[in-house]
């Protein structure tokens, strides 16, 4: 909604003044799936091991300002030193960080679209120039086209794997072929990480100009919490720290996010349920008009044929069932977003899309 500006303000910036934000519909609706969260809740006993990690909190003081004891299990469980993490408010913070510290004004920012749309939207919030290159037509990497992008010499190179929206993990190949040409730093977003065959992690070393971005909110089911981190050099998570704010991170999401580590089975559990799911839904998907991609992520990106995506949208809604209109993102004219959500969810959805292309 358009809002009049308060007499005696200053202009926004002027690169800024025609920018929209980035919001999702947030709707009283009985399923909702079109943000990608867990549909299962964190473990009891996570709840149980929180509610005593807050009563220990000295709440009257600062959090630790390098979320020491926080970093130290992630890099624990990711095989690295605790000064190759970065712990954030989400991941989106972490790719902010990323973009004050290596992009902004007379820089530039390479994205592959579609992708995920705060990777442009950040770094131009940031300053930075946003060089767009295009998939090909199955949402894959073009190589002539990473090498027009790359040929511009980026500071920072955005890959999303799996690819949101499309689902589609990056295969080692391709992810490779990139870290050995890119000029700057590569950085792989690894939201549904967890979901994906393999991952960029086992490439992350101190000598490698590689940084892979995951996050507490999908798999390890913490989206209220806001929480996310990043692995890579120990020297450039030295120069993040120099740009984040002081006690950026509060102690609540510290403790939180060390806790939910002790709980890794319960979300290989969660991720396997699923991936089952996913399953199920691509089944049923192929049985309607419907063209849908292939999913190695917890949501799936669908093209109604006979009918407008924003119409199916629509109908969707009214029937109390929200997925996501991506309609109007590059290159997913008439394309709608599915979050793989609990069986009777699923259901729920089947049977509404059902009822709405017929």
């Amino acid at each position: 909604m358009a809002v009049t500006p308060a007499a005696g303000l200053p202009a926004v910036r002027a690169d800024l003044a025609l920018f929209d934000g980035y919001h999702s519909p947030q709707v009283d609706v009985a399923v909702r799936l079109n943000t990608n969260e867990s549909p299962f809740p964190p473990p009891q006993a996570w709840l149980e091991a929180l509610h005593d990690g807050l009563s220990a909190i000295p709440f009257h003081r600062y959090p630790d300002r390098r979320a020491t004891a926080l970093r130290a299990a992630l890099a624990e469980s990711h095989g690295v030193a605790p000064a190759q993490v970065f712990a954030a408010n989400g991941s989106n913070e972490a790719l902010l960080v990323l973009c004050l510290a290596y992009a902004g004004a007379g820089r530039t920012v390479a994205v592959f679209e579609p992708t995920y749309a705060l990777h442009s939207h950040i770094a131009r919030i940031t300053g930075a120039d946003v060089s767009v290159g295009r998939r090909d037509d199955d949402f894959r990497l073009d190589p002539a086209e990473v090498d027009r992008v790359l040929a511009g010499r980026p500071d920072i190179t955005f890959l999303c794997s799996p690819n949101n929206p499309t689902g589609g993990a990056e295969p080692r190949a391709a992810v490779d072929d990139v870290l050995d040409r890119v000029p700057g730093l590569l950085v792989v977003d690894e939201a549904y990480g967890q979901f994906a065959p393999w991952s960029a992690m086992e490439l992350v070393g101190d000598d490698v100009p590689l940084v892979v971005v995951r996050t507490y909110s999908k798999t390890w089911s913490m989206a209220a919490a806001r929480l996310g981190y990043l692995v890579g050099p120990a020297s450039l998570v030295a120069e993040l720290e120099k740009v984040a704010l002081p006690y950026h991170l509060d102690a609540v999401k510290q403790v939180a996010g060390r806790l939910a580590l002790r709980f890794r089975s319960e979300m290989e559990a969660r991720v396997a349920t699923i991936v089952e799911e996913r399953g199920r839904v691509a089944a049923a998907l192929a049985d309607l008009p419907v063209d849908a991609w292939p999913s190695d992520a917890n949501f799936i990106l669908f093209r109604p044929r006979q009918r407008e995506g924003r119409d199916v949208w629509q109908g969707l809604l009214e029937r109390s069932v929200l997925v996501r209109d991506c309609t109007a993102w590059p290159a997913l004219d008439g394309c709608l977003r599915v979050t793989i959500g609990t069986p009777d969810e699923n259901r729920s959805f089947l049977a509404a899309l059902r009822e709405v292309l017929a």
